[in-house]
C-alpha cells in the first residue's frame, strides 16, 4: 500500500509557494488590497503549475498531439477564468491587452523559454513543421479579424450596435474556423500530424490526474476572483502602468501552466508537444477564448468587441510573423529560443512605458 503519495505528487521548490492560498485568503479578510493582489497573483503560479503537472500525465496517455491540445487547452483555464471575471467587472480595455498578452506571451515567451532552456541539452532540436504551419495559418486569419474590425472603426463613423454586429460575426467565424482546424489535425489528416512515441509511460492513474486537475480549477478560479477584486487598488498603490499589468503581468502568470509543461518537454527533446503547447495555446486563445469572451459579455452590461488598439494588433502580428519565419523549417535551438525572448523583452519595455 502506498498511503505517503498515493499519486507520486513530486516535491518541488515552486510548490511551495502554494502557501501563498492561505495568505491570500488572510489578506481578503483583513481588506488588504495589495497584499490580497500580489498573493494571490504568487498562489496562481504553483496552482498552474499543478495544472501543468496533471495535464501532462494525461497527455502521456493520450498521446503528442491530443496531449498536446490537452495542455493547451487547460493551460488556458486561467485566461479563461480570470477573462470571465474581468467581463463581469466591466474592465473591457484590461481584459482587451489580457487577451493580446496572453497570444504574445505564449508564442515569444513561452516558445522562447522553451527553446532556450531545451536547446542548452540538445544541441538542436526538431518538431514537424506541418503542425507549426497549420496553428501559424489560423494565428494569421486571427490577427485579420482584429485588423479588419479595427479599419472599419478609424475608417468611419459607425455606432456601437454595428461594431458589436461585426465582432459577433468575427467571433462566430474565428471559432468555427478554429474546430474545423482541430478536426483537420485530429481527424481527417490526423495521419500527418501524429509525432513518434517515446515509450514514455504516466506514472498518475487517470483518476488522480483528473482529481488534482479539479482541485486545482477550483483553486485557480478562487485566486482568479481575489486578483480581479484587487486590481485597480494594487495598480494605484503599486504605481504600475495598467497597459503593462494586462499586456505582461495577468498574461504571465496565466501562462506559468504553459512555462512549466513546455519547457518539461522542450528539456525532454519533445518538441512537437512544446509547439503544440505554446502555437496551439496561442490559437486557442484568439480563434476560441476571445471569441466566447465576446459571446459571453453580450449578457452582461460591458459588452466587448474585436477592435483593440494599433500597437495591439501591431505586437500580434509580428509575434505571428517571427513565429511563422522560425519554426518554418521544423528545426530550432538556443539561439532562436534567445531571439524569441528578445523579441519580448522589447515589447514588455515598450508596454511598460504605454499610456493607459
Amino acid at each position: 500500500m502506498r498511503l505517503r503519495n498515493p499519486i507520486n505528487l513530486p516535491v518541488r521548490p515552486m510548490y511551495l509557494l502554494l502557501v501563498f492560498v492561505p495568505a491570500s485568503l488572510a489578506a481578503e479578510l483583513l481588506h488588504q488590497e495589495t497584499a490580497v493582489f500580489i498573493t494571490s497573483a504568487l498562489a496562481i503560479v504553483p496552482l498552474a503549475a499543478l495544472l501543468g503537472e496533471a495535464t501532462e500525465q494525461l497527455a502521456i496517455r493520450l498521446g503528442p498531439q491530443r496531449g498536446g491540445l490537452l495542455n493547451a487547452t487547460l493551460g488556458n483555464l486561467t485566461e479563461l477564468i480570470v477573462g470571465f471575471f474581468l467581463v463581469a467587472a466591466g474592465d473591457v480595455a484590461i481584459l482587451k491587452a489580457t487577451l493580446i498578452g496572453s497570444i504574445v506571451g505564449n508564442l515569444l515567451l513561452v516558445l522562447g523559454l522553451s527553446f532556450a532552456v531545451g536547446g542548452l541539452y540538445h544541441k538542436s532540436m526538431t518538431f514537424n513543421p506541418r503542425t507549426a504551419s497549420v496553428h501559424a495559418s489560423s494565428l494569421l486569419l486571427a490577427v485579420a479579424g482584429l485588423v479588419v474590425p479595427a479599419m472599419l472603426v478609424f475608417g468611419s463613423s459607425v455606432g456601437s450596435t454595428a461594431r458589436e454586429a461585426v465582432s459577433v460575426f468575427v467571433a462566430i467565424v474565428l471559432m468555427s474556423l478554429y474546430l474545423a482546424a482541430l478536426a483537420f489535425t485530429n481527424i481527417t489528416h490526423a495521419h500527418l500530424f501524429h509525432a513518434p512515441s517515446h515509450g514514455e509511460t504516466a506514472s498518475w492513474s487517470t483518476r488522480a490526474a483528473l482529481i488534482v486537475l479539479t482541485v486545482s480549477a477550483l483553486a485557480v478560479g478562487l485566486e482568479a476572483d481575489l486578483l480581479v477584486n484587487s486590481l485597480h487598488s494594487a495598480i494605484s498603490a503599486l504605481h504600475i502602468p495598467t497597459a503593462f499589468v494586462g499586456l505582461i503581468l495577468i498574461p504571465v502568470i496565466g501562462n506559468a501552466a504553459e512555462h512549466a509543461s513546455a519547457i518539461f518537454f522542450a528539456i525532454k527533446n519533445k518538441l512537437d508537444i512544446t509547439v503544440e503547447i505554446a502555437v496551439g495555446s496561442s490559437t486557442q486563445v484568439a480563434m476560441f477564448v476571445a471569441p466566447l469572451l465576446v459571446f459571453v459579455s453580450l449578457f452582461t452590461l460591458h459588452p466587448i468587441d474585436f477592435v483593440f488598439t494599433g500597437f495591439e494588433i501591431g505586437i500580434v502580428a509580428l509575434a505571428t510573423l517571427i513565429v511563422t519565419v522560425t519554426s518554418r523549417d521544423g528545426e530550432t535551438n538556443w539561439l532562436e529560443g534567445a531571439q524569441l525572448l528578445g523579441a519580448y523583452m522589447i515589447i514588455a519595455v515598450t508596454a511598460f512605458f504605454l499610456a493607459a
